[in-house]
């Protein structure tokens, strides 16, 4: 039985205030239709034949449906315009079981969605500002990988991996968690969501230490590089009297930081930090600690499925997926 496909696009993606202060590029809805049609194309050249899509503001995903004559279901999901609308469409996508997700936007958007499918199997695709844990690969191909993954030609098993996250608890408030960073700064607000503060930076707890991504993980991994393939994630002090280094912390904008300490973190080791101040989840300032509160960032490896597309596709052409006529026994 052929498994659906399911796409969300986050139309606030590659729109935020990075625009103005750094250099990030815009991704516009446009163009985010225009992927969209691509993976469609891709996806149904290599045999799928249903697809499962949340609503957007923007209608993105259902215009782009509005070219060809496939087969597509809304998922009900609300449309407010906010981080809710992807957590919610992430729940109902669950209840479609569809195979495979595509996500376009950046590291908020995916946190968004494994809020509410915590082991979903993603193949996320770069349309937001900081893009660690979605990928640039064109559409087509990324549709193609897709398609033979609901074919049941590749099986999940064989072509993607769990990633890393970090769960948060709060005291006295609901939980949280980080896709690629959790950072305590001593801001008191949370305003326009975006890090640009160098100096108010205390401590960040890493999946990923990546020195050639932007970000918070560029700070680690500048430092220490851990691969997400790793199983520890590494944790950062930051503060008066550290060493000053220098790091890309948005595109296109570098700052100075004084970093105090680096170490590994093993999976279940939880760091406690202390308000007052804000933590920022995947470049994003989220939560207010009031003066004394307490929360924990605990590193975890039970995160969503990430689909690599040139194993997937490795895999599918080695099994001859895409001649006609083909077998299983060819």
């Amino acid at each position: 039985m052929v498994q659906a496909i399911g796409i969300v696009a986050n139309p606030a993606s590659g729109k935020d205030v990075r625009r103005l202060v750094a250099r990030a590029s815009v991704f516009d809805n446009q163009e985010k239709c225009a992927i969209v049609r691509r993976v469609i194309v891709g996806a149904s050249g290599a045999g799928a034949t249903r697809f499962v899509y949340a609503p957007d503001t923007h209608h993105i995903v259902a215009n782009a449906f509005a070219e060809f004559d496939t087969t597509a279901e809304e998922v009900d999901a609300p449309r407010t315009g906010s981080a809710l609308d992807t957590t919610e469409a992430a729940i109902a996508l669950r209840r479609t079981g569809c195979a495979v997700v595509i996500t376009l936007g950046g590291d908020g958007t995916n946190r968004a969605f494994v809020k509410g499918w915590g082991d979903a199997p993603l193949l996320p695709i770069s349309t937001g500002t900081n893009n660690v844990f979605p990928r640039l690969v064109e559409a087509t191909v990324a549709g193609a990988a897709a398609g033979v993954i609901a074919l049941g030609t590749v099986g999940l098993g064989e072509c993607a991996t769990r990633a890393k996250i970090i769960r948060v608890a709060i005291d006295g408030e609901a939980d949280d968690l980080a896709l690629i960073d959790a950072v305590l700064t001593r801001e008191r607000f949370v305003g326009a969501k975006a890090l640009l503060e160098a100096d108010a930076l205390v401590l960040a707890l890493l999946t990923r230490a990546d020195p050639a991504a932007v970000g918070m993980t560029s700070i680690g991994g500048l430092i220490k590089p851990t691969a997400a393939s790793s199983r520890e994630g590494l944790l950062v002090e930051l503060g008066t009297g550290g060493r000053a280094l220098r790091a890309p912390i948005a595109p296109g904008l570098y700052r100075t930081v004084a970093v105090t300490g680096a170490r590994r973190i093993a999976p279940g080791q939880p760091v406690e930090v202390r308000g007052p101040g804000v933590l920022a989840f995947d470049g994003e300032r989220e939560r207010v600690l009031k003066n004394g509160q307490r929360a924990w960032l605990t590193l975890a490896t039970d995160g969503p499925w990430v689909v690599d597309v040139p194993t997937t596709m490795q895999l599918a052409a080695c099994r001859g997926a895409f001649l006609e006529g083909a077998t299983d026994a060819d």
